[in-house]
C-alpha cells in the first residue's frame, strides 16, 4: 500500500520559515518524481515545486522561485519543501504527490499517489 504522509505545516508570521516533509512507504520513491501543490480557499489546486528522480532537475511555479526550495533524499524516501519569506497569500493546503513518469510535473493529473495534505496558515 503506497502511502505519502505530510508534516511540518502550522501557522507562522509572514516573513517566517518553514519546512514540509513528505515521508513516502509503498513505493519504489527513487523512481518517482516528487511534486508539491497546494491550494487556498476559493481557488485551484496549483503547481508549487517538483524535483525530478536523479534529483537533477527542480521547477518551481512564479510564486515560489527565489523563496522556496524543495529538495529529496531518496535514502529516505523523503520529499522536502523549504519555504522562506512566506506570504499571507502561501497559506493554503499543501500536498506532496508522486508522479511515475519524468514529464508533467505541472500538472496534477499526472501524480498517481497524493498525501493527505498538511495545513500552512501565514499571519499578516
Amino acid at each position: 500500500q503506497v502511502q505519502l504522509v505530510e508534516s511540518g505545516g502550522g501557522l507562522v508570521q509572514a516573513g517566517g520559515s518553514l519546512r514540509l516533509s513528505c515521508t513516502t512507504s509503498g513505493l519504489t520513491f527513487s523512481s518517482y518524481l516528487m511534486g508539491w501543490f497546494r491550494q487556498a480557499p476559493g481557488k485551484e489546486r496549483e503547481f508549487v515545486a517538483a524535483i525530478s528522480w536523479s534529483v537533477s532537475t527542480t521547477n518551481y511555479a512564479d510564486s515560489a522561485k527565489g523563496r522556496f526550495t524543495i529538495s529529496r533524499d531518496n535514502a529516505k524516501n523523503t520529499v522536502y519543501l523549504q519555504m522562506n519569506s512566506l506570504k499571507p497569500e502561501d497559506t493554503a493546503v499543501y500536498w506532496c504527490a508522486a508522479n511515475p513518469r519524468a514529464w508533467g510535473y505541472e500538472f496534477w493529473n499526472e501524480y498517481n499517489y497524493w498525501g493527505q495534505g498538511t495545513q500552512v496558515t501565514v499571519s499578516s
